[in-house]
């Protein structure tokens, strides 16, 4: 542990951030977590490229929504308990950064409005405000979407199951997801 954090300071010290987090995964799956982008922390999987949760001082966790970070800290040490381990690999991200990915999913997917099904614009990320937090790997998500709502997490959208909002409150009842992220309301 001690050497994967001394490989990941060194590594995020030699990087200019631009912003920080991850990209969703490179298809519409959930089992598949691409290493960094350049401007996200280390790049092409030099270390691992999911964020743990001790890295506070990271921009991507360090910017979230106070309440939505305190969430997320007491659903990982929970989970860890029952032998799952939480990481996150996508929290907040600037206005540029996710623009570049609704731009790379505008060309993936061939129009604005299928990229929206997969990416918002940032005008209407959660993300650009702090308040979306995407868990991996699989197993997370999957304790999450079993355990979330004890602390306020919730699934928000059916075709990510990694993506997660504070929806309720804690120990309540979670929304129904929304099918994607095109059904979203503008942020206002």
């Amino acid at each position: 542990m001690a050497t994967t954090r001394t490989l990941f300071v060194t590594a995020l010290a030699a990087l200019t951030l631009t912003a920080c987090s991850n990209t969703e995964p490179d298809t519409p799956t959930a089992a598949h977590y691409p290493a960094s982008q350049p401007d996200s922390g280390p790049a092409g999987g030099e270390i691992d490229d999911r964020m743990n949760l001790e890295y506070t001082d990271l921009p991507a966790l360090a910017r979230l929504d106070p309440v939505l970070l305190m969430a997320l800290h007491s659903a990982a040490a929970d989970a860890r308990s029952s032998g799952v381990d939480v990481y996150v690999t996508s929290g907040w991200r600037s206005a540029g950064y996710q623009q570049r990915l609704f731009d790379e999913a505008v060309t993936r997917y061939g129009s604005t409005d299928e990229a929206g099904r997969w990416v918002q614009t940032p005008n209407n990320s959660k993300h650009v405000t702090g308040r979306a937090v995407d868990v991996g790997p699989t197993d997370a998500a999957d304790w999450m979407i079993q355990h979330g709502n004890d602390y306020g997490l919730c699934q928000t959208y059916a075709n990510e199951m990694w993506h997660f909002e504070m929806a309720t409150t804690p120990g309540g009842t979670c929304p129904g997801p929304l099918d994607d992220p095109s059904d979203e309301r503008a942020v206002g």
